[in-house]
């Protein structure tokens, strides 16, 4: 099994690290080894217009017929 040696490490974040860690109820190593695993395990995620566009992509598209508005934009009265 592997070993990392995290240098320089700032107290603030070791604070925060022993906090979560404890919130979490693990030891500080094991929640470093938790947020390591959980990061490097997980794949992107795609936001929703990428998902919205791949499954447009997916169904063969579609075409909307939409004319833009092209009128200048009136500001807002509150009166």
């Amino acid at each position: 099994m592997a070993a990392v040696t995290v240098r320089k490490l700032s107290d603030k974040t070791h604070r925060a690290l022993k906090l979560r860690a404890a919130r979490n109820g693990r030891s500080t190593e094991a929640e470093i080894r938790h947020i390591l695993e959980e990061t490097v395990s997980t794949e992107p995620t795609l936001n929703i217009g990428s998902e919205l566009a791949a499954l447009g992509r997916r169904f063969g598209g579609i075409t909307l017929n939409i004319k833009r508005d092209k009128r200048p934009i009136e500001a807002a009265n509150f009166e």
